[in-house]
């Protein structure tokens, strides 16, 4: 059979006695949600800051704390799973984010909701790995192309509603039910898998294997991850805002950081139980494919977030209106996951990966065109582009991902695999910020060179513009102000199309890498672990 030959067994299989795809759909109820919450809460900012007397920029920390934690979290999720048991570990990590979440709803400052979203951060890391590694176990390589089509609707699909729910939720409710619609949600899927999901026997068995020497913790590999991701995370989140190295803060996070992960690889590389075994970056498959997902993880969030700002700055949207440009594109997405899915198990990933990273080079090229003039249409049309081609990265890259690992690896290949996307994302989101705000004052002080008395056009639209506006008495309508206010938004426009244009080169750049990849369809005949 293909799937023996594919080193898959179906011993490990979390379905028991149900359908396959009825475990995708509960598992996916509680990895949809904490991907929801790392987009839903940006919208909510202003809201929270007002609702709980604090500035926008303290505020801030509702992100960066659970950004944090779950960067923590993510990367030795594999092992926790590993030690306490697939089933078990992901019921506690609902648990706790669901009952997190509850008290970020119910918090009555700052202190409070930024230590709950500690906590959710926490709970929530662990949801998507986890998932990743049971549909890896559950399905053999023919029919994970179709199984990870569906975790690409929670993944792709998620950033991208986040800001739309919760641009309505503030809008209509408050930013409390933000956090609180994830308690009866979080309910119902605990009970639906502690009922449902099974924890195979062959589980059971390896980790008694694994751990038969007793349970010994790597607390130097653990006190590192939280050292070295825990700072980079910070130092990406809050370095546009602190002025990056001219802040101490970041200065010294990036130390940390930096320090900490050198040690991090030189210390898990010589032990036989690494909590982070990157041993699995030997396969060059495997490494082929974290890079990539840091890329798509980059370009997602990256465009997730620059778009509505972009509505919002320069064409003055609300922030439910900018929301809802990007739904088009997550319509797009869910119409484009099950061809993803069926080709993934048919065609030679690469065919489908480079051809879909010159898709996205193409959309950003077409978003580095706009202008400050764009209509409602031609941002949803513009994000469309991107949108339909995103399945046909993530698809074939999670499907390819354990091709040549054992399957007793999946766990620890899904952390990684995660990390990639969680901290392309951030960088992303990072790169795109730092490239905005320089751009901003390089624009605007190339537009104001020429806007003196010494230019003729300058002077001939002051003279037609004081008639326009003489006897109004709005201080905001003088010439001055009016041609000041034009000048700040095309500037802030022009920027915004040099950090897409920015993108299309990172994107063109990487998408040679995906044809060294080894030839192979998901489905066909793979070898086992090298």
């Amino acid at each position: 059979m293909a799937s023996a030959a594919a080193g898959w067994s179906p011993s490990r299989s979390a379905a028991g006695k149900y359908s396959p795809w009825l475990i995708v759909a509960i598992i996916s109820i509680p990895t949809f949600m904490e991907v929801l919450d790392t987009s839903i809460a940006n919208v909510a900012l202003d809201h929270i800051a007002g609702g709980l007397s604090v500035s926008n920029d303290q505020a801030t920390w509702v992100l960066t704390s659970y950004l944090v934690a779950n960067a923590i979290v993510i990367p030795i999720s594999g092992w926790l799973s590993d030690a306490i048991g697939r089933k078990r570990y992901f019921l506690l990590s609902i648990a706790l984010f669901t009952a997190s979440s509850l008290l970020c709803g119910l918090s009555p400052n700052l202190t409070t909701l930024v230590l709950a979203r500690v906590l959710q951060g926490i709970g929530g890391g662990g949801l998507a790995p986890v998932e990743q590694s049971i549909l890896a176990d559950t399905f053999p390589p023919a029919q994970r192309g179709m199984a990870f089509a569906a975790f690409a609707i929670v993944v792709v699909v998620g950033p991208v509603l986040g800001p739309t729910l919760g641009g309505y939720i503030v809008e209509y409710a408050s930013w409390h039910w933000v956090f609180l619609i994830n308690v009866p949600i979080g309910i119902a899927a605990w009970l639906a898998v502690r009922a449902l999901v099974d924890e195979p026997a062959q589980v059971k068995k390896d980790r008694d294997k694994k751990f038969r020497n007793g349970l010994r913790i790597d607390y130097i590999g653990v006190l590192l991850v939280a050292l070295g991701l825990g700072f980079l995370e910070l130092t990406f989140d809050r370095g546009e805002r602190e002025d990056w190295f001219s802040s101490p803060l970041i200065l010294t996070s990036a130390i940390i950081s930096a320090t900490a992960l050198i040690a991090l690889v030189l210390w898990e590389l010589n032990r036989d139980d690494p909590v982070i075994d990157l041993r699995l970056l030997k396969n060059r498959n495997f490494a082929l494919t974290i890079g990539v997902m840091a890329i798509t993880g980059m370009i997602l969030f990256g465009t997730t977030q620059l778009i509505p700002q972009m509505l919002q700055q320069v064409l003055g949207y609300s922030s439910l209106d900018a929301g809802l440009a990007l739904t088009a594109g997550g319509l797009a997405t869910l119409v484009a996951v099950p061809f993803a899915g069926r080709l993934s198990g048919k065609v030679d990933v690469r065919f489908l990966l480079f051809p879909a990273l010159l898709v996205q080079a193409a959309a950003l090229y077409n978003m580095a065109n706009l202008n400050a003039e764009i209509t409602f249409f031609d941002a949803a049309t513009a994000r469309l582009y991107q949108a339909m081609a995103l399945p046909f990265l993530f698809v074939p890259i999670n499907a390819i991902a354990y091709v040549g690992l054992k399957q007793s690896q999946t766990a620890q290949a899904s952390s990684l695999l995660n990390v990639a996307r969680n901290l392309g994302g951030t960088l992303g989101i990072s790169l795109s910020q730092t490239l905005l705000s320089n751009g901003l004052q390089k624009h605007q002080t190339e537009l104001v060179q020429t806007l003196n008395p010494l230019d003729a056009n300058y002077n001939d639209w002051m003279r037609k513009a004081a008639g326009q506006f003489a006897g109004q008495g709005d201080p905001s309508t003088t010439p001055l102000a009016v041609l000041y206010s034009q000048v700040q938004r095309q500037a802030t426009m022009l920027a915004f199309l040099d950090v897409f244009r920015t993108l299309m080169i990172v994107v063109l750049v990487v998408a040679p890498l995906v044809l060294f990849m080894r030839a192979s369809k998901t489905g066909g005949n793979q070898g086992g672990a090298h």
